[in-house]
C-alpha cells in the first residue's frame, strides 16, 4: 500500500468488483437486486455514490448516497456513543483501626457526596505496625460505615483483609 494513502471503509463506485449482483437501497430508488452496471448507473443519475453496506449479505447490500456524508454520519453516531459511555471514578476513603466519631461523620459525608456523584468508593482500614492486631475493630468499622451508608449505595465486596489493609467496595444504588 503506498504511503499517504488511506483506505476507505467502505468500497464505493468503481471500487465494488467482483459482485453481478447487489441489493440496493436508499431515498428516491426502488429497493430490490440489481446488477452491478445498473446500480452504478442508478447511483451516477442521481449524482450520489453506490456505497456497499453490508458485503457479507447475499447478495451484498449497497446504497445510494452521497458517500461524504454518510462518512460524516457515521463519524456523528461514534462520537455519541463514546459521550454516552460512562467513565466509572472510584473514590478512596481511608481510616485507621482507631478512627473516632467525628472523623467518621467526616469521611461518611465525603462518602454521601461521591456516591451521589456516581462514583464507586473504596474505604479501607489500613494497619500500621501492631495495630493489625486490633483486625475486628476495623472490620466493624467498615460494616457500620457501610451500614450508614445503605440508603445511597450496595456493597459490592464486604471487607476483606489485604496485606495490612482491609477493603470495602461501595457503588451507589441506581436511582428509580
Amino acid at each position: 500500500m503506498p504511503r499517504g494513502k488511506v483506505e476507505e471503509a467502505h468500497r464505493i463506485n468503481q471500487r465494488i468488483t467482483g459482485l453481478r449482483e447487489v441489493r440496493v437501497v436508499g431515498e428516491n430508488v426502488e429497493p430490490g437486486v440489481y446488477s452491478i452496471d445498473q446500480a452504478r448507473r442508478m447511483a451516477q443519475e442521481q449524482n450520489l455514490d453506490l456505497v456497499e453496506i453490508s458485503p457479507k449479505a447475499d447478495p451484498p447490500v449497497c446504497r445510494i448516497i452521497d458517500y461524504s456524508k454518510f462518512k460524516y454520519e457515521q463519524k456523528k453516531k461514534q462520537r455519541e456513543m463514546k459521550a454516552k459511555t460512562t467513565k466509572v471514578v472510584m473514590k478512596e476513603i481511608r481510616f485507621g483501626p482507631n478512627t473516632d466519631d467525628h472523623d467518621f461523620e467526616f469521611k461518611l459525608k465525603h462518602a454521601r457526596q461521591f456516591l451521589g456523584e456516581g462514583a464507586k468508593v473504596k474505604a479501607y482500614v489500613h494497619f500500621v505496625g501492631r495495630t493489625i492486631v486490633f483486625k475486628e475493630r476495623g472490620e466493624m468499622l467498615l460494616l457500620k460505615f457501610a451500614q450508614a451508608l445503605e440508603d445511597v449505595a450496595k456493597v459490592e465486596q464486604l471487607p476483606k483483609l489485604e496485606g495490612k489493609r482491609m477493603f470495602l467496595f461501595l457503588s451507589p444504588k441506581v436511582k428509580k
